[in-house]
C-alpha cells in the first residue's frame, strides 16, 4: 500500500491509501485582488437586486393592499434565492472552484433539508393562507383553542393577540388545517342561553316575558329577531333556550350576553315567574319510615 498526499480544501494531508490521484484545491493559490474584487462586486449586486425584487413583487402582487402579504412572503423567499445564487457566483468569480465544495456539502444539504421541512410547510401554508384569504390583518378569528385578532402573517407564523392580552404565534400549517372561524367577515352571530323556569310556571308567558326582555337589551339587532323555545324538562326546571342576533364581534358577544342575562331575569321577576335552584324529592318507600325534624339545642350554639 503506497502512501501519496492528497490536498482537500486547500490543506495537504499524507493518508495511508491508495487513490487514483490527488484532488484539486478548492481554494487556488493564484487568487488576485481583481477576482476578489470583482466577486465582492457580486454580492453587492445580488443584495440590490434582491432588495428589487422583493419590492416589485410586493407592489405588483400585493397592489398596496395592506392587509395583503402573498408578494412579501414571495419576496422574501426569492431575495434570499437571489443573495445565494449570486454568492455561489461570486465565488466562481473569486477563483474559488465550488463544485468540490457544493460535493463537500452534500451530505450536511440533506440534512439540512430534513431539518428545514417544518420551515417549509409553513411558508407553503403561509402562501396558501394569503391567496385563499381566510382572513386578513385586524379581522377577529378562532383557530384550534385560541381566538383573537390577527396581527401578522409571516413566513412560519400567524401572530394572533387574543383576548387576554396574549400574543400567540400559530405556525401557518396549524392554521391552515384546522377549522378557521372568522368572526369580522359575516356582519351578525347568532348566541343562546338557556333559562330555567319552574314547573309550575305557564311557558307560552314565560316565553313572552324573555322575548320581551330581549327586544329591549342594548346590542340585540331587531331583524332577525329573538327566539324562545322549550327545549327540556330537567330535574328542577323547564328549560328555555332563548336565541338572540347581534355584532359579529366577540366583545359585542359577551357585551350583548350580559345585557339579555339581564334583561330576562329582571322581566322574570317583574312577572313574579321563579328560576328554581336544583330540588331533590325524597322518597323512603312504602312502610312506617318517618322523617323528624328536631330543633336546634341552644346549647350547641345554633341561632
Amino acid at each position: 500500500m503506497s502512501v501519496v498526499p492528497m490536498t482537500v480544501f486547500g490543506a495537504r494531508r499524507w493518508l495511508g491509501a491508495t487513490v487514483p490521484g490527488p484532488s484539486e484545491d478548492v481554494l487556488p493559490e493564484d487568487v488576485s485582488v481583481l477576482d476578489v474584487g470583482r466577486g465582492a462586486g457580486v454580492v453587492v449586486v445580488s443584495v440590490v437586486l434582491a432588495v428589487v425584487v422583493r419590492v416589485v413583487l410586493v407592489r405588483v402582487i400585493d397592489r398596496g393592499d395592506a392587509d395583503r402579504h402573498t408578494g412579501l412572503l414571495v419576496g422574501r423567499f426569492l431575495s434570499v434565492v437571489v443573495v445565494v445564487v449570486g454568492a455561489i457566483y461570486a465565488l466562481d468569480l473569486a477563483g474559488v472552484r465550488v463544485g468540490p465544495l457544493l460535493g463537500a456539502l452534500g451530505i450536511g444539504g440533506i440534512a439540512l433539508a430534513f431539518a428545514a421541512q417544518d420551515i417549509l410547510r409553513n411558508f407553503v401554508a403561509g402562501i396558501l393562507l394569503q391567496v385563499r384569504r381566510p382572513f386578513r390583518l385586524g379581522e377577529e378569528i378562532g383557530s384550534g383553542d385560541y381566538e383573537g385578532v390577527v396581527q401578522d402573517i409571516n413566513l412560519r407564523t400567524v401572530v394572533l393577540v387574543t383576548y387576554d392580552g396574549l400574543t400567540v404565534y400559530l405556525p401557518n400549517a396549524d392554521v391552515l388545517s384546522e377549522p378557521i372561524v372568522n368572526y369580522t367577515r359575516t356582519p351578525l352571530n347568532r348566541t343562546e342561553i338557556t333559562v330555567g323556569v319552574a314547573y309550575d310556571t305557564d311557558l307560552e308567558r314565560a316565553r313572552e316575558a324573555m322575548l320581551a326582555a330581549c327586544r329591549v337589551a342594548d346590542g340585540v339587532v331587531r331583524d332577525p329577531g329573538p327566539q324562545a323555545w322549550v327545549t327540556t324538562f330537567g330535574e328542577s326546571s323547564v328549560d328555555v333556550v332563548v336565541r338572540y342576533w347581534h355584532a359579529a364581534d366577540i366583545a359585542s358577544r359577551w357585551r350583548v350576553r350580559n345585557a339579555v342575562a339581564i334583561a330576562v331575569k329582571r322581566e322574570l321577576d317583574d312577572q313574579g315567574m321563579t328560576i328554581p335552584f336544583p330540588q331533590r324529592t325524597l322518597w323512603f318507600g312504602p312502610g312506617g319510615t318517618r322523617l323528624q325534624i328536631a330543633k336546634p339545642d341552644p346549647a350547641d350554639g345554633a341561632s
